[in-house]
């Protein structure tokens, strides 16, 4: 296929450069030019973000010749999941926007710009807008918005596979699919590194998309990556990787920069701190996660930028495109527990399609060992995993509903017509949309009594929705959004208002309490409240003593050289095994040849537990049942992640107390389940016991008494709008009241309406955010018939990492060590 040549301007920018465009570069100004919409997965340094500006930059070329006071026109939309990357992407445009001499007005649009700027923005539109989706949802929910996207001519979606399974990506597809009837014409562009369903991508990006929609660039550099196999004893169960941190120190002393990777805010803070305890070589070490102050961020990405320091650890803050200055080194703390977001994270490292990519996995743990010698197995395959095509949530189309009235007045006809255009909507029916319409005008039969729920009214002559009054739609720009925080403080150094007294001075002269200073971030309000003044934790990177609460700011000081400090929980962060790398983990298990890479100790691990109980087919599941310490145990290895687990724990749980076993309780991990009661359990009837049966009367009933569906309504109530956290000239709500006002909605629905639409997508919520029901319904139709059971005497090798985690809760630091080393006594039971 020929390919176009570049204007001439175009073309010297990239020769004085030394470069020449690539062919998918090219390509996507050929398709430009029919208006043809482009799905482009392309490697991390191969253009991909040049790419998707190229051919605008080309078509406002000649508008940059005209005067400054030409037509204010938004031509291209650019969103971002992350504000970040979009900061970051400008920047790098203006490089060649500045180079080749174009007058364009390029700007972003975030939760950071000032109001004033916003509003100027409205306006005047700039020839192209980076923002992200939260915003764009906000432009459209504002008055004449029609008017702002008419002349829109292209929308560049990147990173598209973060955002496509997520309900921010409900409402970004809601927006596209707006903006496709006020622009019509408009084509569009979606960028992405790692793509494992193209095809489902390509139907999201555009109605009817299909493969003819795609571009591949050549796949580049293969990445190198070692697995490290430390010296050191590899613990059997834990998440810290402490036994690893010298080696991890001695790689990070050869790199130019490295980008350390966790998978949580709390392994962050710990990884941090063993680094630092053992930097003898002053080594200029960051830290950079979402919790912590913006101010302190953008700092340590100039430092980054700059090359003045020679390793970050980050967590999925630094995930993606955002191109981070001379990294030539990813190391992941910890198994990455998908292979697309491996592959997305090496990405960061040296940033050029020629040169491979360099990551180093070291593994916490001897499971975590299998799985990142999978991973690393897959990466070289080039297999990728996903998530699945998702339906829409309904939540987010109640918002949505509400944001279309608020920006102009809608005929429900055409509006459902718009929604089900959007891919995560296609399967909407008639019926749910009327019924989400209802919610937003009405609350729904069992509210429609109280005025406070009617937010939408219908003009009677022309039969179209609108926002029911300024108040009411002010108060839903106010809280757009799919992404509900938890309750945060504010972190901050706490301040004396006055000198320190005297020895004998009188109370009545002593100074006044302290007063917050400098904000170091924010924190979960439920970890404060867990602690009382003068307990210390770790947070910034510093140990930090607690000295008081006063309002929303937790107000600490610096207790440098303090033992044992506390480790903040995070709420979210943690990432469920892929069922991708679980059957690449089974199939390793039950293959002598793949396992020859693997640390003796590892090999010597799966050899006793062959000897001791057995290691089951791919296809099977082991379960094993013996007593211990007064105690009997049930121990099942799905490999199916830790949400599947927890709600399995539970269910048969419920199964075994009917049963009468006599559970106490139950752990699950990401590889296996423990349930221990009072009675032998070697005689249960297994295949009764996991029937799939129990996703019905056993899950419906345990989520009756159960307080995960409250605080999964909660959340659905805020992101539908029945909920305000922010409302003109009021407070923002605490999380209290929010929790407060939920638990009456739901308790009113339950007994009056148990099918109203807010349950429903709190149910839908529940099941795949939290209980992962779609996996495990997939677990036990896999297993039926295929259960392996041993009825052991004592503890396996492979029980031994499960039950050396019961009883414990998180990662709690150095506590981990010692429980670890008084658990010897079980590790030889194992091992005997």
């Amino acid at each position: 296929m020929d390919q176009p040549g570049l204007p001439t301007e175009f073309d010297a920018w990239f020769a004085a450069r030394g470069w020449r465009p690539r062919a998918h570069q090219l390509e996507l100004v050929r398709r430009a030019e029919t208006g043809r919409s482009t799905l482009l997965i392309a490697p991390t340094g191969a253009g991909k973000t040049l790419a998707g500006f190229l051919p605008s930059l080309i078509e406002l070329a000649p508008l940059s010749c005209e005067s400054a006071q030409r037509p204010h026109r938004l031509h291209t939309l650019y969103v971002s999941p992350l504000k970040a990357l979009t900061t970051d992407v400008a920047r790098n445009l203006d490089t060649p926007v500045r180079e080749i001499g174009l007058k364009l007005r390029i700007e972003t649009r975030t939760g950071d710009t000032p109001a004033h700027k916003r509003q100027r923005q409205r306006a005047h539109p700039p020839d192209i807008l980076l923002t992200t989706p939260e915003q764009l949802s906000l432009l459209i929910a504002s008055e004449h918005a029609r008017v702002f996207f008419e002349d829109l001519r292209t929308v560049v979606i990147d990173e598209i596979h973060a955002l496509t399974a997520t309900k921010r990506g409900d409402l970004l597809a809601l927006a596209l699919a707006r903006l496709r009837r006020w622009a019509p014409a408009h084509r569009r562009v979606g960028l992405s590194a790692t793509a494992a369903d193209e095809g489902a991508l390509a139907r999201w990006l555009v109605e009817g998309g299909d493969s003819d929609l795609v571009v591949r660039a050549p796949p580049g550099a293969r990445p190198v990556i070692d697995v490290l196999d430390s010296d050191a004893r590899i613990p059997w169960a834990g998440h810290t990787a402490r036994h690893a941190m010298p080696e991890v120190y001695a790689a990070i002393k050869r790199a130019k920069l490295a980008l350390v990777f966790v998978n949580t805010r709390a392994q962050a803070e710990m990884t941090f701190q063993e680094l630092w305890r053992i930097n003898e070589d002053a080594l200029p070490i960051a830290l950079h996660h979402g919790s912590l102050d913006v101010g302190q961020r953008r700092k340590v990405e100039a430092a980054m930028a700059a090359g003045s320091l020679r390793a970050v650890v980050c967590t999925s803050t630094l995930d993606l495109g955002i191109d981070w200055g001379d990294v030539d080194l990813v190391i992941q703390i910890g198994a990455p527990k998908g292979c697309a977001r491996l592959v997305q994270r090496i990405g960061r490292a040296n940033h050029r399609l020629d040169e491979p990519s360099r990551a180093l996995l070291a593994p916490s743990n001897r499971f975590e060992v299998l799985e990142c010698r999978a991973a690393q197995e897959a990466v070289a395959a080039g297999a990728l995993d996903g998530a699945e095509p998702r339906a829409g949530a309904l939540d987010c189309l109640a918002q949505h509903i509400m944001g279309c009235c608020c920006g102009e007045p809608t005929d429900a006809d055409e509006l459902y017509a718009e929604v089900i255009s959007a891919a995560p909507y296609a399967g909407l029916s008639r019926e749910q949309f009327d019924r989400a319409l209802d919610l937003v005008a009405t609350g729904g039969y069992a509210l429609r009594a109280y005025d406070r729920y009617r937010r939408i009214v219908q003009d009677l002559q022309t039969g179209k929705w609108r926002a029911r009054n300024a108040r009411v739609a002010q108060q839903h720009r106010m809280n757009v959004g799919a992404i509900v925080e938890s309750e945060m403080l504010d972190v901050r150094l706490a301040v004396r208002t006055g000198a320190r007294p005297r020895p004998g001075t009188p109370r009545s002269e002593a100074p006044k309490p302290m007063m917050a200073g400098r904000r170091l971030g924010q924190i979960e309000a439920y970890f404060i409240e867990g602690l009382t003044p003068g307990d210390t934790f770790l947070f910034a990177g510093e140990v930090l003593r607690l000295m008081g609460v006063q309002g929303l700011d937790a107000l600490v000081v610096r207790a440098s050289g303090e033992e044992n400090p506390s480790i903040p929980s995070y709420a979210g962060g943690k990432f469920p095994l892929s069922t991708f790398l679980a059957e690449r983990v089974r199939e390793m298990l039950h293959d002598p040849r793949r396992q020859r890479q693997l640390p003796p100790q590892v090999k010597d691990w799966i050899r006793v537990q062959k000897r001791r109980s057995i290691v089951p087919a791919p296809d099977q599941m082991l379960v094993e049942t013996f007593p211990r310490a007064l105690k009997h145990y049930l121990v099942c290895y799905p490999f199916e992640g830790r949400l599947a687990h927890q709600t399995l724990g539970v269910l048969l749980s419920r199964r075994l107390e009917r049963a009468g076993r006599q559970p106490l309780g139950f752990l699950a991990s990401e590889y296996a389940v423990a349930v221990w009661g009072l009675k032998p359990m070697g005689d249960v009837d297994l295949p009764a016991l996991f029937d799939e049966d129990m996703l019905g009367d056993d899950l419906e009933a345990w989520l009756a008494e159960s307080t995960l569906m409250k605080a999964t309504f909660a959340k659905c109530a805020v992101i539908a709008g029945m909920i305000e956290r922010n409302a003109p000239g009021a407070e923002r709500k605490t999380g209290r009241q929010v929790t407060f006002s939920a638990d009456l909605i739901y308790d009113v629905l339950k007994q009056y309406e148990p099918n109203h639409i807010l349950m429903q997508a709190a149910f839908a919520d529940a099941g795949e955010g939290y209980l992962d029901l779609r996996r495990l319904g997939a677990l036990l139709r896999r297993v039926s018939g295929k259960l392996v059971h041993r009825d052991l005497d004592h503890v396996s090798p492979f029980a031994a990492p499960v039950m050396l985690e019961v009883g414990r809760v998180g990662v709690q630091g150095s506590a981990e060590e010692a429980i670890l080393e008084d658990a010897a006594a079980l590790i030889g039971e194992a091992m005997s």
